[in-house]
């Protein structure tokens, strides 16, 4: 049976944020928020744009997320970001009580499981969905980045 609305589904719609970061030359990472099958907030890395070191894409999007819904705790919401959330983004991630955290490509430096943070208990985690993409798409900007300097 077909299943529109999958993980690999939210995913690209996330790798989408990500290009617009890539475009607008920010380190390519895009975050999505659902509820129920529904988009309620999209983002990505802002922190060129907005001189501003916390503006992750995920950082963007608990807020986004928060606002549509009208209270602080992200329950039964699903974020997929295409690059595993750093310690910083883990934290607010933590407080917000969101269900499901579902990543691309891992952050083997700065990632949460690497700096040994902890989600909150009741948060289910998924890791790797379209990795390839999404660490393609950071390659890429990376190469070229270096190759302007």
């Amino acid at each position: 049976m077909l299943q529109p609305f999958d993980d690999n589904y939210f995913m690209k719609k996330a790798l989408q944020e990500a290009e617009t970061a890539y475009d607008m030359g920010e380190v390519p990472v895009g975050a999505i928020v659902v509820v129920q099958n529904r988009i309620i907030a999209r983002a990505h890395n802002l922190t060129e744009q907005l001189k501003d070191v916390t503006a992750h894409a995920e950082m963007q999007a608990i807020t986004a997320a928060a606002n549509f819904i009208g209270g602080k705790y992200l329950k039964g919401c699903t974020l997929y970001v295409t690059l595993e959330p750093c310690q910083m983004c883990a934290g607010a991630l933590y407080w917000s009580q969101i269900s499901k955290v579902v990543y691309g490509a891992a952050d083997s430096q700065r990632g949460f499981m690497a700096m040994g943070t902890q989600m909150h208990p009741k948060t289910e985690i998924l890791a790797g969905i379209m990795e390839n993409e999404a660490s393609d798409l950071l390659k890429r900007f990376f190469v070229q980045k270096r190759n302007l300097n």
